[in-house]
């Protein structure tokens, strides 16, 4: 492998030391703009110069497009083929294939999406004899992903959990989904993790040999990790502790989904020799940018302090907007794109983020009258579009001919004149046979309730597919194209488009675009159909983004981790939107909410633009908001739309006296005089909002101490000051 005596001179004094760590465990530290990927991928280099084999190499992420983009700068420097690069579940889905007799599963399961989730627990619940309106699928998928993540099965949670009535309903759920799944030969996502972990846990013969595979463990934003990777992680690196983890506290985000920021910050005590080294240099923002981030997020008590050290020089902009409503937000939001495009700006460098996806419909809307064009990175929908759910429905059931749900979804279609009746009768001798239902259409011939017409159709259709498992060693593309023209799906697509106005992309484009995608997965990977549904069954919506679409970006802040713009705009700083209000209970909650706005802020390289309104259509209502808390502790100043002036610090009593009305609806928030306390966001009538600094606690004679916006610290006696609480301690 040829040296790169450049790119290492070119790395920074810390970024040195990380990359030519070799031996024992390292914790990088690594701030938004750190140049993270380049410290790993040169790292990844430097471990084979010094001798290692890339086979014993291992990197794991959390995204296809990261996995993806460390692959091709570690092809760039010449490293020889063989280093592990994936995300997270790939490697899961590998080990799991590998070993998959002691995992008590067959090498050709399918991966279940989110959709077939949601129809095997329904089909769960209705098993269990239960109502799903008491016991909704949704929150019942959530609380069975929790005691997965948590590395609880069936067996555990029966013996720990069940001495209550609704437990005892979730472990019947939860034991009849598990079996739907084993019918299936199918996996959940969060399946994939589990049971990677107990084969480590359980199986100290394969743990060596992963071990001995994996000499080296590289794992990126290890803040997001949950449970289950945070013990895959340590059984990989159980035997000889060369382990290198890097992440930002700062940036733990994925709470909501099991991720535990604990595992970063408990790195040192679980690796006591840990080596711990801090990227802080900032490569991607303004100063100006920067310090507003740092500013915001030193708010926060649970993280590893660090500075961000801008090496860009000055120039930053960031602006601060309060407008009248949703409707005027994203007016203003449409105007300000076009003044930067017409300035300096590029599309492709343009991003407006919002907390929730319901947001973005107005600010659509606007972009549309102004003819900007844009893309909203929400990319999982493609994938759930009806023909190309049909396509891949045949594809699974070519790989894997237990997949039920597979076969019920292609069986009839195209129309081949077989009707649920039939599917059912299909269904039932394969209950009875314990079979799959792919195997009891093979069997037709002797299901009796089954007329010799019918018999004739669904042998036509398993003809058909065994012609199709002939090619299921060739690559995705080749049997796509197969299955999309032999199948019937061409034809009755096109005669479909004949009656149809596509305004946009047709369903034969959408084929084709998944083909064409095929061909590129090939082309980068290689691999095989098997290979091809892995991949895209573990899409994330940040891997559809398109950099190069010469389009504005639209999407929510979860989304745009681990991408950047010249110009950002954030959307909707108000309680109850960011912080969401379903995630204002405790301050864990709220810390969490206010490293996801540490996150979109850190995107910005060059302009940052922050908007809030002063009513909001919230679930049908026209609702009087609260500026967010999190503008607050940015040092921040809005300013209306129109005009310099504050805001928040209204002069016309009436209008300050229905903000004050607003406050509890808006920000529900418990605003009795005795629930102060030091850190609260609160509300003056005369001064505006300010944060509490102290509380003296002096019975009917307490008094605050409050900071206000303009940085001045009043003491205030509580039963005069007439304060409300918009905001939770931290």
């Amino acid at each position: 492998m040829s040296e790169q005596p450049q790119a290492v001179q070119n790395l920074t004094g810390a970024q040195k030391q990380a990359v030519f760590h070799k031996d024992g465990p390292l914790l990088i530290i690594a701030g938004p703009g750190s140049g993270k990927t380049r410290v790993i991928t040169h790292r990844v280099a430097a471990l084979v110069q010094q001798g290692v084999s890339p086979f014993n190499i291992c990197a794991v992420t959390f995204t296809n497009k990261a996995a993806d983009e460390m692959r091709q700068r570690v092809l760039s420097m010449d490293v020889p083929q063989g280093v592990h690069l994936s995300t997270f579940h790939s490697l899961c889905v590998r080990i799991l294939r590998k070993f998959s007799q002691a995992a008590g599963i067959a090498p050709t399961f399918s991966i279940f999406t989110d959709t077939e989730q949601k129809s095997c627990v329904k089909e769960a619940i209705k098993t269990a004899q239960l109502d799903s309106k008491n016991f909704p699928p949704a929150a019942m998928l959530e609380t069975i992903s929790r005691l997965k993540n948590n590395l609880e099965d069936v067996k555990t949670f029966e013996e720990q959990n069940c001495d209550d009535y609704f437990s005892k309903c979730v472990s019947k759920v939860y034991k009849a989904y598990q079996k739907i799944l084993e019918k299936n030969n199918a996996l959940d996502f969060d399946d994939l993790l589990s049971k990677t972990a107990f084969l480590l846990r359980d199986f100290p013969d394969i743990r060596k040999q992963l071990n001995e595979r994996f000499k080296y463990l590289m794992v990126d934003e290890y803040q997001d990790t949950n449970h289950a990777q945070y013990q895959i992680a340590r059984g990989l690196a159980a035997e000889r502790g060369n382990i290198c983890v890097t992440g930002d506290p700062d940036q733990s985000i994925y709470g909501w989904r099991g991720a535990d920021i604990g595992n970063i910050l408990a790195f040192e005590r679980d690796w006591p020799d840990a080596t711990v080294i801090r990227l802080e240099e900032n490569f991607r923002s303004a100063p100006e940018i920067l310090t507003v981030a740092d500013k915001l997020i030193a708010a926060n008590k649970i993280r590893k302090i660090k500075k961000l050290l801008p090496i860009k020089q000055s120039g930053g902009e960031i602006i601060v907007r309060c407008l009248e409503d949703e409707q005027a937000e994203a007016a203003f939001i449409a105007e300000y794109i076009k003044q930067i495009l017409d300035a300096d700006a590029n599309a492709n460098e343009i991003a407006v983020f919002y907390r929730v996806n319901s947001m973005s419909r107005a600010i659509e809307e606007a972009l549309v009258v102004n003819r900007i064009p844009y893309q909203i990175v929400r990319g999982v929908e493609f994938y759930n579009r009806k023909e190309i759910r049909n396509i891949l429905a045949y594809m699974r059931l070519i790989v894997n001919p237990s997949d039920n749900q597979a076969l019920v979804r292609i069986i009839n279609s195209p129309a081949r004149g077989i009707g649920q009746t039939t599917v059912s009768r299909l269904a039932a001798y394969a209950a009875i046979k314990n079979i799959s239902v792919y195997n009891a259409a093979k069997d037709c011939e002797k299901i009796e309730s089954l007329s010799a017409a019918t018999k004739v159709k669904i042998k036509a259709f398993v003809k058909m597919m065994e012609s199709f498992e002939e090619d299921k060693q060739s690559p995705a593309a080749v049997v796509m194209e197969k299955v999309f023209k032999q199948s019937g799906l061409y034809e009755s697509l096109k005669s479909e488009a004949a009656k149809e106005d596509y305004s946009k992309s047709s369903p034969i484009d959408n084929v084709s675009e998944l083909i064409n995608s095929s061909k590129r997965f090939d082309e980068q990977q290689g691999g095989t159909l098997v290979d091809f549904l892995q991949y895209i069954s573990l899409f994330s919506d940040t891997d559809t983004y398109d950099g190069r679409s010469g389009k504005v970006s639209l999407m929510t802040m979860h989304c745009a981790k681990g991408l950047e713009f010249e110009n950002v705009i954030i959307a909707g700083l108000e309680e109850g939107i960011l912080p969401h209000e379903r995630s204002r209970d405790t301050h864990l909650e709220i810390e969490e909410e206010r490293r996801l706005f540490f996150v979109g802020i850190t995107r910005a390289k060059k302009r940052l633009c922050i908007t809030l309104c002063r009513y909001r259509t919230i679930h049908g209502q026209y609702t009087r908001t609260i500026m967010s808390q999190f503008i607050f502790d940015a040092g921040l100043e809005p300013q209306e739309y129109g005009d310099q002036t504050n805001d928040l610090d209204y002069d016309d009593d009436d209008k300050q006296d229905s903000y004050q009305e607003q406050v509890s609806q808006a920000a529900d928030i418990d605003v009795s005089g005795n629930a102060f306390a030091v850190g609260q966001l609160v509300l003056h009538k005369k001064f505006g909002t300010g944060r509490i600094k102290e509380f003296h606690n002096l019975g009917a004679d307490s008094i605050v101490v409050v900071e206000f916006r303009n940085g001045q610290m009043k003491p205030l006696m509580l039963k005069y000051a007439n304060l409300s609480v918009i905001g939770q301690g931290r």
